[in-house]
């Protein structure tokens, strides 16, 4: 799977793009993002960041370590995927990259037009997460986009109840 293509900025309306990771508040993240774009004629972008594969030592085993890991986002972006469409009546946007979490998010929101706001859910305990942590300490300046953070403590009827 590879990027869908991203509607240019006037076709896309607003365009809910969020950090698919394993983090069990994502679900949060997704359903809100779902809400507010089936509710304001936007859409969602998925955005799924592999973590580069630092394995020089025999570059076979680090290209099939590689490969692992694009097979299993791929996997579960199309799941999701699957559940936007299901929510929202429209394909999602999907970006797969590698690198570095937050700098490919800063990168991702910096280089598409079409993504208008970025949704994140902060874990119900006492740290944030890592993506809001640290575009607190550093990035929020670089945001071309505003942020979105959904508590993590919410209940989906909650999330519902808001959008």
């Amino acid at each position: 799977m590879t990027d869908v293509p991203a509607p240019r900025a006037a076709e896309a309306g607003r365009v809910f793009m969020v950090v698919v990771d394993d983090s069990p508040e994502m679900s949060l993240a997704l359903r809100f993002a779902c809400r507010r774009a089936r509710h304001t004629g936007g859409r969602v972008a998925l955005l799924r960041v592999i973590d580069p594969v630092d394995f020089q030592q025999w570059n076979a085993v680090g290209d099939l370590m590689r490969a692992e890991a694009r097979a299993e986002a791929e996997k579960l972006v199309q799941r999701l995927a699957a559940e936007v469409q299901e929510q929202t009546g429209q394909i999602p946007v999907v970006y797969l990259r590698e690198g570095e979490r937050v700098k490919t998010v800063l990168q991702v929101t910096e280089e598409e037009p079409a993504v208008s706001v970025l949704v994140l859910a902060a874990s119900s305990g006492s740290d944030p997460g890592p993506i809001i942590g640290h575009l607190a300490k550093r990035n929020f300046q670089r945001m071309r986009v505003p942020v979105t953070i959904v508590p993590g403590n919410l209940t989906p009827d909650e999330i519902d109840a808001l959008t």
